[in-house]
């Protein structure tokens, strides 16, 4: 009877370090851009233990996979190709290898953002310099169809430089599914286009509505809470976030802060945007000359508490995208210009973000995803 329990004991404690061991070990996938040597995209063990990496494996021929997307089963990894002619590719993961399966084009110059619907049914690609939204369908298989729905944006804005013309710059589906919004930089605009999965094209463009920021904002990328009642939208022009309830694809104004130093006399170069799992503490990135994190706290209706913001220098220059973990311990940032991933650790209380003196190496880093 003795031997009996000591041996379920092993077992038990066994299982309990199998569990700590998954536990402590995450992969990353890291998009960049390819004229300074970078191999494309690159797969990284992550140690949510340590903080520390390592690289896995790389890709060997692909042309700036900036954006990068994944399915929910985690077998296939969707990138742009940012160049002037516009594709995507369509990659199987395996055994922390990707093989290139197919390429299409994106019917646009300079695709800079690609995402899956939730339903997994239609992939979606947002190309900047082309100022348009192209899906494709998406097989059983992972696979896609040619081109099917093709949005061209027409407008621009008060910036004769930045907005002479339609750019979007991001494609964001609300958690119900049921919406995508693609804030267009060049327009000051944000389409709320309603996703539908009978016949017909995905998106419903009879029935868009819009989301008007501030002339001469560019609003880039946006985050909603996670019941869906509140979209965060960083404007990349102003260095400013606009808060807006969300119901039933419509968007109602709340709120602007600037999210750099009063201080602060430059382009601002605002970039990515995102909410610590808990919801509590909203993370955005600012380029220029700043390149820092700013830590806003989020007020239980929702708004922004701009009196207590903290800002936290990234080792680098061009924080572009930067990441959260799923355990909400780490934040990791990818420094665009000087080709390093700077590792953060999260105090999950305070929200704050203290160095660890961890990078990762990689030429011209853009998009990171946990997978």
């Amino acid at each position: 009877m003795k031997l009996y329990h000591r041996n379920l004991w092993m077992v038990c404690l066994c299982g309990l370090l199998q569990l700590n061991a998954i536990g402590q070990n995450a992969n990353l996938l890291v998009g960049t851009y390819t004229q300074k040597g970078s191999k494309g995209i690159y797969l990284i063990h992550f140690d949510t233990a340590t903080g520390k990496a390592l690289e896995i494996s790389h890709t060997d021929s692909t042309n700036n996979p900036s954006y990068l997307t994944l399915s929910k089963d985690k077998l296939n990894v969707y990138a742009v190709n940012e160049t002037a002619t516009g594709s995507v590719n369509v990659y199987t993961l395996n055994n922390d290898q990707l093989s290139l399966q197919q390429n299409k084009t994106s019917k646009g110059a300079d695709p800079c953002y690609i995402t899956l619907s939730p339903d997994q049914h239609n992939l979606f690609v947002a190309n900047y310099t082309g100022g348009s939204i192209t899906s494709f369908h998406r097989f059983a298989d992972g696979q896609l169809s040619n081109p099917q729905q093709f949005i061209q944006h027409i407008g621009s804005s008060v910036d004769k430089e930045r907005q002479e013309k339609a750019h979007v710059h991001g494609l964001f589906f609300s958690p119900d599914g049921k919406y995508l919004l693609t804030p267009d930089l060049g327009m000051d605009q944000i389409a709320i286009y309603p996703y539908q999965t009978k016949n017909g094209p995905p998106l419903d463009i009879q029935k868009v509505k819009y989301i008007n920021n501030k002339p001469g904002s560019g609003p880039r990328h946006l985050v909603f809470s996670s019941n869906g009642k509140f979209i965060y939208i960083i404007e990349e022009l102003t260095g400013s976030v606009s808060v807006y309830k969300f119901l039933k694809g419509i968007a109602s104004y709340v709120q602007t802060i600037a999210i750099h130093k009063a201080n602060t006399n430059t382009l601002h170069g605002s970039a990515d945007i995102h909410l610590s799992p808990d919801g509590l503490f909203l993370y955005a990135s600012n380029r220029g000359t700043e390149n820092n994190i700013v830590k806003i706290p989020v007020l239980p209706n929702g708004q922004l508490d701009e009196k207590h913001m903290n800002y936290y220098p990234t080792q680098g220059n061009a924080p572009r995208n930067f990441t959260i973990s799923p355990d909400g311990n780490w934040l990791l940032v990818a420094n665009q210009n000087t080709d390093n991933i700077v590792v953060f650790k999260r105090d999950k209380t305070t929200g704050d973000l203290i160095s660890t003196g961890n990078t990762i190496k990689i030429s011209m880093p853009v998009c990171l995803l946990f997978y």
